[in-house]
């Protein structure tokens, strides 16, 4: 039974209860105004909430159970589909790199950078709704990590995009506790847009200090006038550059599920984002 189901089956017991509580102070009414006798009012009240009880139960089970069923097909539906929307995902990739062993000619090399490059937003915008379906469907239990691991394991990912940049990391060993994923998703997508609106200066500075993690990239800064609608769903500043607009709004809707306060400040040279850490950081 999946945390959906006790909730609503719990909340339906405390309901009868309180009924049932009800009853026996109507009851206990009953013989004090009108002088019943008690004893035999009490055995009918609880006989008769028993089989009201007993019978509550048969039909919501009839009626319900189709419904839960159907939820769990449809969970197990959107899983097999994530799982079918990787394979040709990984697949482009295993022959991107294996066609990288055979061409040499540098027209073709770009072809297959743009095919890489094409792969791997598609790999982006897999995960970020594979994280956001399961989020909804399954329960997702809080974990102890290093920030500075998570951080290391995120730059990974962009290894192919980020050779020219410089990016400077001081960031103190502190340990968290969160949704994992989650925050490496939030990760992903700060980094992602760090080194997609990276300019010729290419510079990345990740720093954490007295439980602020911020994030400062070279390159435009956003328009003060657009601040407003950056972390909105579709919004994107630059829209002749790859995306679909959904990184920032995935990012706030995970900072408001977990109490941290994000902001996004335009520099003279770039741009930076605060986090404010403080509610994740293991004491």
């Amino acid at each position: 039974m999946n945390s959906k189901k006790k909730i609503f089956y719990i909340s339906q017991s405390i309901v009868l209860v309180f009924i049932l509580l009800i009853s026996l102070s109507f009851n206990y009414f009953l013989y004090d105004t009108f002088g019943f006798f008690l004893e035999n009012m009490i055995l009918v009240t609880l006989f008769s909430l028993c089989f009201a009880l007993f019978l509550y139960f048969i039909l919501s089970k009839s009626i319900l159970d189709p419904l839960f069923k159907s939820d769990d097909n449809l969970q197990k539906a959107l899983n097999e589909t994530l799982h079918e929307l990787n394979i040709p995902v990984s697949t482009i990739e295993l022959n991107v790199k294996m066609l990288e062993k055979n061409i040499h000619d540098e027209k073709n090399i770009k072809r297959l950078n743009r095919i890489k490059m094409a792969s791997k937003n598609l790999l982006k915008l897999y995960e970020d709704m594979e994280y956001s379906i399961k989020k909804e469907i399954d329960k997702i239990e809080n974990k102890e990590f290093s920030l500075k691991e998570c951080i290391n394991e995120s730059l990974l990912k962009f290894d192919d995009i980020k050779k020219d940049i410089n990016i400077k990391i001081n960031i103190e060993e502190v340990v968290l506790n969160a949704d994992y994923n989650g925050f490496c998703t939030l990760l992903d997508n700060l980094l992602s847009n760090a080194i997609k609106y990276n300019n010729a200066e290419k510079r990345i500075e990740i720093n954490y200090k007295n439980d602020i993690l911020s994030i400062f990239n070279t390159g435009v800064s956003i328009d003060a006038q657009n601040l407003k609608n950056v972390f909105d769903m579709y919004y994107q500043e630059d829209r002749s550059l790859d995306g679909f607009g959904l990184g920032l709004n995935i990012v706030k809707e995970f900072c408001d599920n977990n109490k941290i306060f994000i902001s996004i400040k335009p520099e003279e040279k770039g741009t930076i984002v605060y986090l404010n850490l403080k509610n994740l950081r293991k004491t």
